[in-house]
């Protein structure tokens, strides 16, 4: 019997994007070329911008098809600055992030943390050795949903009023909160506690009370993992003070995701930052860093955050199927970029500095050359 082969939609998006996906892929072919069937579709904000409209018709559906997407970078500056937007106020290349996250409701923002070997930090602009690997391993779950991002809102311009109304639901904090204790019992080590902490504004808020009161009416049905509840501006400081303290991390949308990006500097930046977007029956994965125009055309950046996001990618596949070779992929993957880190000499310029920086296509080169 021939081996299962999967569709994967790939969105470059754009700016860095596009650059990054190719290099994700190239890793994918090496390590899985047989099982995975590419399906490319062009869409961001440079395409609104040329073509009046988000992608292609028909491409939400081709995502909808998939077996999973893999998604590069959405946004793109305006000849006057700001980013690009669609006419209706909602960013130029929505559809193909916000926009899948609704239709597919992947209702789970997934960001592993991890801290690889070698990896220096760039602070008050210089590479230092901050945290040892094993004091950075954790893994944010965050609503992704609702919150701030509803769309509740409006203007009214004689008056100078901008409203966002914030949304917070018991269904979508209820089904976030139980997959961050259930990543905490699969996460149960020897040596560390199992830990659930949970990031809200209760003090203030009232959404953020609900989000409390859920957090702790699920943990009750995880008597062995610990649970606790942190004010969103303290733990800022607690975690780039103590990343050690920190197992699971769950948060409501709009906390999740600033919180989020100051936990990718503690893993080297977001060139090494992965997003997955997951709900119950489908997954889009994404480094999650910018479009980055500046950087276009000149083989500098880091692709290992999108190799990275195919690996996940790979792995959840492997899990949802019961594919044990699809997993192993992508822990072939993992370990792979582990190794070229962990050597140090084919790195890019934001992990070793301008003078010692290898290309965006040396780094991929590096990675399969491991495989």
């Amino acid at each position: 019997m021939s081996a299962v082969t999967y569709k994967i939609a790939l969105l470059p998006g754009d700016g860095i994007g596009v650059e990054v996906v190719g290099h994700a892929r190239r890793v994918l072919e090496a390590v899985a070329c047989s099982r995975l069937e590419f399906d490319e579709i062009p869409g961001g904000a440079q395409y609104f911008l040329e073509h009046g409209r988000d992608w292609p018709e028909g491409s939400e559906e081709r995502c909808a098809a998939a077996d999973a997407i893999l998604l590069g970078a959405i946004g793109w500056p305006t000849a006057t600055g700001g980013t690009a937007l669609r006419p209706d106020g909602r960013m130029a290349g929505w559809s193909a992030i916000v926009g899948n996250r609704r239709a597919l409701d992947l209702y789970a923002n997934v960001r592993p943390v991890r801290l690889l070997p070698g990896v220096r930090h760039l602070i008050s602009g210089r590479h230092r050795q901050v945290w040892e690997p094993d004091d950075v391993d954790m893994v944010f779950f965050r609503e992704n949903t609702e919150d701030l991002y509803s769309g509740v809102g409006g203007t009214m311009a004689t008056a100078g009023v901008a409203i966002d109304t914030r949304v917070i639901t018991r269904p979508a904090s209820e089904r976030i909160v139980r997959r961050a204790f259930e990543a905490a019992v699969e996460r149960a080590r020897p040596g560390k506690a199992s830990r659930v902490t949970c990031v809200v504004k209760d003090n203030i808020l009232q959404g953020c009370r609900l989000f409390a009161a859920v957090f702790h009416e699920v943990g009750a049905e995880f008597p062995e993992v610990e649970r606790e509840v942190q004010l969103v501006d303290a733990f800022t400081q607690w975690l780039v003070r103590g990343p050690e303290h920190y197992d699971v991390v769950v948060a409501p949308n709009m906390f999740g995701d600033i919180v989020t990006e100051l936990a990718a500097a503690l893993q080297g930046g977001l060139g090494m930052a992965v997003g997955c977007n997951i709900g119950d029956g489908h997954g889009m994965f994404e480094p999650i860093h910018g479009s980055a125009p500046k950087h276009v055309g000149r083989d500098r950046v880091n692709p290992l955050a999108a190799i990275l996001a195919g690996a996940e990618m790979l792995k959840w596949l492997g899990s949802r199927h019961g594919d044990d070779a699809l997993t192993a992929a992508g822990e072939r993957v993992h370990e792979a970029v582990r190794v070229v880190v962990a050597k140090g000499e084919t790195l890019t310029y934001d992990l070793v500095g301008a003078s010692a920086a290898a290309s965006s296509s040396a780094v991929t080169a590096a990675v399969v050359g491991e495989l």
